[in-house]
C-alpha cells in the first residue's frame, strides 16, 4: 500500500463492509462473486427497500458485506438513497455504522462514477475502490494509470471485471489490508464559503442537538436541502428554517450557488484529480455498444425488436412453465390420493391433509416455474444491458399516466402472472411509480383467469355466435384490465399521490455476457424468498377457505342429501325407494353421482354456503344467484377455484376443469327456482359476459394480496383488494343491467 495513504484512528475489528456503487456499474455481480450462495435477502427495519447481505473470507476472517441500493448521488430523494445514507452513517436502528465502503466505478466513466465515491469518502468511512468493467476500458484503449490514481486519492484502487471474476483475489487483499490501515479518500480542498456555511449552520441549533451532528452529516443536510438530517437529530422547524437561511447566506456571500455548489465543485475537483491519470488514446475505438443501439434503440426498428422479445420472454412464463406446473399439480394429485387413502378412517383429518395442507403447499410450489423463469429472463435482460433500452422505449408510452418505460416489464409480466409481475417491479427506483405499478398489475389478465374466459365462452357465446366471434371475445378479455389500468394508473398519479411529472434519466451501460452463476443465483434467491415470505399467507389463506368450505360436517346434511338423491333415482327409473338403493349399489356411475350430490350439499350448508347465500342479494343486481355467488367468494384466494367449486355445488365433483362438457350442460340448464325471475335460465349473455368482467377487474388472489403486502403494506394490499372488488362489483351489475335490455 501506498505511504502516502492517510489513515483513520484505528476501530475495532472490521465486521461490515457497506457495497456501494452507481446502478449499471456490476455491483450485484461483484456482491455474488464475494459471496456466492452465503447470502441472504430481505428488507431494511421499518421501510420495503430490499436488504441483501452475505459472507466472505478476507485474510482468513469471515466479514459480512450489505449490498446497498445502487445510487447516483446521496441525495436522499427515494427510500433506497435513503437507505444508502442511513446505512453509511449508522443510522439504521439494529445496524451498526459499516467499517469499510467498497465503492464499484465503471472504468469506462470514471469522472461520473467518483462523484457517488467522494460523497461517501466525506463521511469518513475507510474506503477501497474498485475499478469494474476492466476488460471493455481495455477493448476502448482507455489506459488508466493505477499506481498514480491510488496516490492521487489516497486509497487502495483495484482493476477487476466482476462478470468474469477476474481481480477479485486481487481485490480482497486490498480489502483485507484496508481492515487494518483504514485509508480515507483525500477531501476535496472545498473553498472557505463551506466551512463557513457548516459553521453558521451549527451556530442556529441549539448545544444538545448540534453535539449530535457530525460536520459530514451538516454538509449533507445542507448541499441536500433535507431537513429530516435535523429532524432526527432534536431539532426544531424554527431552527431547521434558521440552519438553511444562514447557510445559503453564508454560500451566497462566497459567490456559490445553494443549487448546485456541490456539483460544480465536486466535478471540477474529479477532473482535476483524475486527468493526469487516464489516456483515452487518439485512436480509441468504442467498445460496439453505440452501434448496438444504433439499432435498438431506433425509434421504429427499436421497438419491434423490444416488442420481439418482450413476447418472447411473455410466451415463455405463459407457456414453459406449463410443463413444469402440470407436473407440480400431478405430483400432488398423487400425494392427496395416497394421503387419503391412508387417513380414510378420519374424514376431517383426511380433508385437512388434502384439501388443506396438501392444496395449501401445492398452490405455493406451483408458482415457482413461472417465477423463476421470470427472473431468469430478467437477470438476463439486465446483466447484458439490455433492459435500460427497453425502458427507454417505452418510457414514452407510459409518461402520460405518470409511469416510466421500467413499468412495462412488471405489466407484460403480469399477464403470465401478477406475482412474479409485482416482484418485478424492484427494477423501478422511484417509489410512487413502483407502488403505482404494483397496484395496477392485477389489472392484467392473468393466466388464471383464462379457464373462467374458456368455461363461459365455451358454454355460452361459442354455441351462439360461432367460434370467430368466440375467439374475438377471449381475444378482447385480455384487454379489459389493461383499458382500466391506465387511466388508474392517471388518476392515482394526479390526485392519489400527487407525484409532479419527473424527467426519465437513466444510464445506458455497456452490453455485456451475463454470468451464468450470477443469472442462477438471483433465480434462487427471488424463488426462496416467493417461498419463505410469501409461501406463509397463501398456506394460511388456504387453511382457511377449507375450514369454511368444510364446517359444519352435519351428518342430517348428507342424509338428506342420500334421500333426496335415492327419491330422484326412484322416480327417473321407475323403481321404488328401496329398489333404488340396490341399483345405485351396482352402478359406479349412480356411486359417483351420488358422493357428488352428498358434496353439493355439505357445500350449499357449510359457512362459506351460507355466506353464499347472505351475499346473493349484493350480487342480485348483477344477475348471480348464490351458487355463482359462491363460487366467486371461494375464488377470492385463487380465481381457478370457481371452475372446481362450481362442479361440486352442481353435484359433478370437483374433478373438473373448464373443457368439461358436463359442467357446461349443467350452467346451461340451469334456472331460477324462486322469486320473480323463476323458471328464466340463469347464465343469460348478460350474466357470462358480467361474470368475466368480474373476474378480468376484480383482486381474487390471495398470493398476490401478500406479494403486495410484502412490497408495500397491508394497507397497500387492502386499498388494491378493496378497489378492484367495488370497481368490477359495479361492472357487472352495469353490464348486467344494460345487457338485458338487449339480450
Amino acid at each position: 500500500m501506498s505511504p502516502d495513504f492517510q489513515t483513520a484512528p484505528t476501530a475495532q475489528s472490521l465486521s461490515r463492509i457497506a457495497l456501494v456503487g452507481n446502478p449499471n456499474t456490476g455491483k450485484s455481480t461483484l456482491f455474488n462473486c464475494l459471496t456466492g450462495l452465503r447470502q441472504k435477502v430481505g428488507n431494511y427495519p421499518g421501510v420495503t427497500v430490499q436488504r441483501k447481505v452475505g459472507r466472505t473470507l478476507v485474510d482468513s476472517t469471515e466479514v459480512e458485506i450489505v449490498d446497498l441500493p445502487g445510487t447516483y448521488s446521496l441525495a436522499a430523494t427515494s427510500p433506497d438513497e435513503r437507505v444508502v445514507i442511513d446505512s453509511l452513517q449508522g443510522d439504521v436502528e439494529g445496524l451498526d455504522r459499516p467499517e469499510l465502503a467498497l465503492c464499484i466505478v465503471d472504468a469506462t466513466n470514471l469522472q461520473r462514477n467518483l462523484f457517488l465515491a467522494f460523497q461517501v469518502g466525506q463521511l469518513g468511512l475507510p474506503m477501497v475502490l474498485a475499478l469494474n468493467y476492466w476488460d471493455s476500458a481495455k477493448k476502448r484503449r482507455i489506459q488508466v494509470d493505477v499506481e498514480g490514481l491510488e496516490k492521487r486519492l489516497g486509497i487502495p484502487v483495484v482493476p477487476i471485471s466482476a462478470s468474469r471474476a477476474e481481480g477479485v483475489e486481487d481485490l480482497r487483499k486490498a480489502m483485507g489490508r484496508a481492515l487494518k490501515d483504514k485509508p480515507l479518500l483525500r477531501s476535496p480542498d472545498f473553498p472557505a464559503a463551506i466551512p463557513e456555511a457548516v459553521l453558521q449552520a451549527r451556530s442556529a441549533l441549539s448545544e444538545g442537538v448540534e453535539e449530535r451532528l457530525s460536520d459530514a452529516a451538516v454538509l449533507r443536510g445542507i448541499f441536500d436541502g433535507d431537513d429530516r438530517v435535523f429532524e432526527r437529530a432534536g431539532a426544531s422547524d424554527s431552527q431547521i428554517r434558521e440552519v438553511f437561511s444562514l447557510s445559503k447566506k453564508a454560500l451566497f456571500q462566497g459567490g456559490l450557488n445553494p443549487a448546485n455548489a456541490e456539483a460544480v465543485l465536486l466535478y471540477q475537483h474529479i477532473k482535476d484529480t483524475i486527468e493526469p491519470c487516464i489516456n483515452k488514446g487518439d485512436g480509441a475505438q468504442l467498445d460496439g455498444s453505440e452501434s448496438i443501439d444504433s439499432l435498438l434503440t431506433h425509434k421504429f426498428w427499436g421497438l419491434i425488436a423490444f416488442l420481439s422479445l418482450m413476447y418472447l420472454v411473455f410466451q415463455s412464463v405463459y407457456s414453459w412453465a406449463g410443463p413444469f406446473m402440470d407436473l407440480i399439480d400431478g405430483g400432488k394429485a398423487l400425494i392427496q390420493d395416497g394421503v387419503s387413502s391412508l387417513l380414510e378412517s378420519w374424514p376431517m383429518i383426511q380433508s385437512l391433509a388434502t384439501d388443506g395442507i396438501i392444496e395449501g403447499v401445492g398452490a405455493v410450489v406451483i408458482f415457482l416455474p413461472q417465477i423463476l423463469i421470470l427472473f431468469f429472463f430478467i437477470a438476463l435482460l439486465e446483466d447484458t444491458g439490455y433492459m435500460a433500452r427497453a425502458a427507454f422505449l417505452m418510457d414514452k408510452l407510459f409518461s402520460w399516466c405518470g409511469l416510466s418505460g421500467k413499468s412495462f416489464v412488471p405489466l407484460l409480466s403480469s399477464y403470465a402472472c401478477a406475482i412474479p409481475g409485482v416482484m418485478a417491479t424492484r427494477t423501478i427506483q422511484d417509489p410512487k411509480a413502483r407502488l403505482v405499478t404494483i397496484l395496477v398489475a392485477p389489472f392484467m389478465s392473468c393466466s388464471a383467469r383464462l379457464p373462467v374466459y374458456v368455461l363461459m365462452i365455451g358454454a355460452f357465446i361459442e354455441p351462439k355466435y360461432g367460434a370467430a366471434i368466440a375467439g374475438m371475445v377471449l381475444f378482447a378479455m385480455h384487454f379489459v384490465g389493461l383499458l382500466v389500468a391506465m387511466p388508474f394508473a392517471y388518476l392515482m398519479n394526479k390526485y392519489i399521490l400527487k407525484t409532479p411529472p419527473q424527467p426519465f434519466l437513466l444510464e445506458l451501460p455497456s452490453y455485456q455476457i451475463p454470468k451464468v452463476r450470477d443469472v442462477f443465483l438471483r433465480m434462487y434467491n427471488q424463488g426462496k424468498e416467493f417461498v419463505v415470505n410469501a409461501g406463509t399467507v397463501i398456506f394460511a389463506i388456504t387453511i382457511v377457505i377449507w375450514a369454511l368450505l368444510y364446517f359444519p360436517r352435519l351428518d342430517s346434511v348428507a342424509d338428506a342429501a342420500r334421500t333426496d338423491f335415492l327419491s330422484q333415482v326412484a322416480a327417473d327409473r321407475g323403481v321404488s325407494l328401496e329398489a333404488s338403493i340396490g341399483l345405485v349399489e351396482s352402478e359406479e356411475t349412480l356411486q359417483q353421482e351420488l358422493e357428488h350430490a352428498v358434496a353439493s350439499a355439505y357445500i350449499e350448508q357449510s359457512i362459506m354456503g351460507r355466506m353464499g347465500k347472505a351475499i346473493q342479494p349484493v350480487f342480485d343486481a348483477a344477475g348471480f344467484d348464490w351458487k355463482i355467488t359462491v363460487g366467486v367468494i371461494a375464488s377470492f384466494p385463487a380465481r381457478e377455484v370457481i371452475i372446481s367449486t362450481l362442479g361440486i355445488i352442481y353435484s359433478l365433483g370437483g374433478d373438473v376443469d373448464e373443457e368439461t362438457g358436463s359442467l357446461r350442460d349443467s350452467l346451461v340448464h340451469q334456472t331460477w327456482s324462486n322469486g320473480p325471475r323463476a323458471g328464466q335460465p340463469i347464465f343469460t349473455i348478460p350474466v357470462v359476459v358480467g361474470i368475466m368482467v368480474f373476474f378480468a377487474l376484480c383482486q381474487q388472489c390471495g398470493a398476490t394480496l401478500a406479494i403486495i403486502a410484502q412490497e408495500t403494506s397491508w394497507r397497500w394490499a387492502a386499498v388494491s383488494f378493496g378497489f378492484m372488488t367495488l370497481l368490477a362489483w359495479l361492472s357487472s351489475i352495469l353490464i348486467y343491467q344494460i345487457g338485458t335490455s338487449w339480450f
